[in-house]
């Protein structure tokens, strides 16, 4: 049964061991095994980041043996509904009946989980690749485009558009067109995981779709995504709303738009559109995204940097945005394409902020970590803001032996901490994101 290397995968937790059953999994598909295709191919659907099934609800059922187990017939299921030709009660419906064909070892343990997109296994699509890459079963791994420091880069020249670095969590909205049943639309992290929680931005882009897709001579009409940043009231509130389960709070999150690229395309890892071609088509639609309220295009300015102005422009637009309580500034390349690894086409600019503060306790490490420091715990008053924040980086391996055995010694003194910014908690009391250890000052 295709459910045995399920259970086979759980009989550890070693790493090792997981790997030593996807190989064995391996070597008996190029064998013939039906089983291990069967379940080397599922588990590719099951972790693909492209493919989704528009269904989490998928019940168990009990008590049924020697069923046929169609696994052709389940494989067509799957594609029906990652295609959105079922969906909705349509969709539940082929579902529940497909799960009474099947022995309910094999359903619970293998099929329903591979609907829901969670094998529950222990293993990842790096376990999976390390294995099986460059075979039938190896994993496309997601990807967008990302930036890179813009810190004595030398193509801090010609013209770049400028825009707000927002604080908030990157989205990718996938907006897919089905068969039969209109619209799906999938929010991602920028590592392919799926945010379900911005339920209200979708609704507002499905509803305003075949505006959006025929805004570029049809050029999206199959498919598109929307690249930008969902910002909500502060960060720490909006990254627990991203993931929570229940009790759910991010209606009032709005998506910012800076990119858009076709659905084929952004599968493909590029797209040969410069970014100037790009930002013409979000204007060309600007009409629509301002009908919805949670939706908008974020805002930027053009500079030359090859000019005096130009230079002084971008200084004070990254003063300015600074002030405003952004990140800081991107920096992007007019022509270039949409591609999706980190590449100097993007720059980002963000100032970073010292702190000193009094470490008042040590904690001991974990893992490699265990028996020394792990992180000092700190705490102080800058510019007003009452600060207790653990900093568990910016340390060698001697530092954190001669910290943790002189830990009494530690206590007291001064550290100077690196961060990207000061944050606000939701009791009043001030953290830092990103803290970095950079030395001791004893002379505060």
């Amino acid at each position: 049964m295709s459910a045995s290397w399920i259970n086979k995968l759980n009989e550890s937790d070693s790493r090792l061991h997981k790997e030593d059953v996807i190989l064995q999994a391996l070597e008996a598909s190029v064998l013939g095994s039906t089983n291990a295709q069967i379940f080397l191919g599922l588990t590719k659907a099951c972790y693909n980041p492209y493919v989704t099934f528009g269904v989490r609800k998928v019940l168990d059922t009990v008590g049924i043996i020697d069923a046929e187990n169609p696994w052709s017939e389940f494989n067509t299921l799957l594609t029906m509904l990652s295609h959105r030709d079922l969906s909705g009660n349509a969709a539940l419906d082929a579902i529940n009946e497909m799960s009474e064909r099947f022995d309910s070892i094999e359903w619970n343990t293998f099929c329903a989980p591979v609907i829901r997109r969670d094998l529950r296994a222990g293993i990842s699509d790096k376990t999976i690749n390390k294995i099986c890459k460059k075979t039938e079963y190896e994993i496309p791994i997601f990807g967008c485009q990302l930036a890179t420091n813009s810190e004595g880069r030398p193509e801090m020249k010609g013209t770049k558009r400028l825009e707000p670095k927002l604080d908030g969590v990157r989205v990718l909205m996938m907006v897919i067109p089905g068969a039969s049943e209109g619209i799906t639309t999938v929010c991602y992290s920028r590592n392919g995981k799926v945010f379900e929680n911005f339920g209200h931005i979708e609704e507002q882009v499905r509803n305003n779709w075949i505006k959006i897709a025929r805004g570029h001579q049809n050029a999206l009409i199959n498919g598109f995504v929307l690249d930008g940043e969902v910002i909500g009231n502060t960060f720490q509130e909006l990254m627990r709303q991203a993931r929570r389960k229940t009790d759910v709070q991010a209606d009032d999150s709005v998506f910012n738009i800076f990119d858009i690229i076709p659905l084929s395309d952004f599968r493909e890892g590029h797209w040969n559109a410069q970014l100037y071609k790009r930002i013409n088509i979000l204007e060309h639609i600007r009409h629509v995204v301002d009908t919805m309220p949670n939706v908008e295009l974020l805002p930027h300015i053009m500079v030359d940097l090859d000019t005096a102005a130009g230079k002084d422009q971008l200084e004070r637009y990254a003063k300015d945005n600074v002030n405003a309580g952004f990140e800081g500034i991107m920096i992007k390349e007019l022509e270039a394409p949409y591609i999706c690894k980190r590449s100097t086409d993007w720059m980002k600019w963000k100032p970073t902020l010292t702190v000193d503060l009094e470490v008042v306790g040590v904690e001991e490490g974990t893992g490699r970590n265990l028996g020394r420091l792990g992180a000092l715990v700190c705490h102080g008053v800058d510019d007003g803001k009452e600060i207790t924040v653990n900093v568990g980086s910016g340390f060698s391996d001697a530092d954190r032996d001669d910290y943790w055995t002189n830990r009494n010694l530690v206590i007291g003194r001064t550290a100077e901490v690196l961060c990207d910014v000061i944050t606000q908690n939701q009791d009043g009391t001030y953290s830092l994101r990103f803290p970095r250890f950079v030395r001791f000052r004893d002379d505060k």
